[in-house]
């Protein structure tokens, strides 16, 4: 399994991964699941993944033979919308299930479903992001949920329900990124380190912010140290029942 997640707000996108992936619990590997895509002034795509492995990477490959094809009716760079893009992906990923899918059944293997976010911009429209199904349709995130989730996405949910809005800073967005990370990694033995955060300015058509940290990166030790602390001490802080109350006046 894994757990990869986008967020969208006013000034730009923020994206992270987990690298962990499993075929039972004694056979655990790690690959990335970012892969970015830039053409300086043009346009920037960032495409996370999920699901079967050697469904996305198979996506990932054919991706990069038709850039490399210029004939080609097709490719990342030639959808005027991202959304076009988004459809493309989901083509690729059909394509690449369907032509497995019979020989997956009769060897009785797990499906070769595979998820993806893409999120990127090009030049002259806004940043977006979309989340492509196993099915090849799409959504786009909305600004009453500016995030997409894909993977083991119920443990890091919370924080983004709770903090998320479209005007929260790019910085912050990050940082709840992280913290939904690390509240993932803590309760499923799926989801695994390195982890990796890039960031895209609003209008920036340029590499983005890229960062990858381990469980003992000082950034993500610090993160994980202080959310600990702060939820024990707004715990502490909550209302006390009733019966406390009469209880310390008994004691004392």
């Amino acid at each position: 399994m894994t757990y990869c997640l986008a967020i969208s707000v006013n000034k730009g996108l923020v994206f992270a991964s987990d690298s962990r992936t499993n075929a039972g619990v004694d056979y655990v590997t790690t690959y990335s699941k970012m892969h970015t895509f830039v053409w300086p002034d043009e346009r920037i795509c960032i495409l996370l993944t999920a699901g079967n492995l050697a469904t996305s990477q198979a996506v990932i490959n054919n991706i990069r033979a038709d850039l490399a094809e210029p004939g080609i009716k097709m490719n990342l760079r030639k959808g005027k919308y991202l959304h076009q893009v988004a459809h493309y992906v989901g083509q690729l990923s059909q394509e690449e299930q369907c032509q497995h899918a019979d020989a997956m059944e009769k060897s009785g293997s797990s499906g070769a479903e595979a998820s993806f976010i893409l999120g990127g911009q090009i030049t002259g429209q806004s940043p977006e992001i979309y989340l492509i199904y196993p099915q090849g349709n799409y959504i786009s995130a909305s600004p009453e949920t500016p995030y997409l989730q894909i993977g083991e996405n119920k443990y890091g949910k919370p924080i983004l329900d709770r903090i998320i809005t479209p005007a929260t800073s790019l910085e912050d967005a990050a940082r709840c990124a992280l913290v939904s990370l690390e509240s993932t990694i803590r309760s499923n033995i799926s989801v695994g380190p390195p982890i990796e955060l890039a960031i895209h300015t609003r209008d920036a058509i340029q590499e983005p912010y890229h960062q990858k940290l381990t469980l003992n990166s000082p950034m993500y030790k610090s993160t994980q140290k202080q959310w600990h602390t702060g939820m024990h001490r707004a715990l502490s802080r909550l209302p006390r029942f009733e019966w406390e109350d009469k209880q310390k006046i008994t004691d004392d």
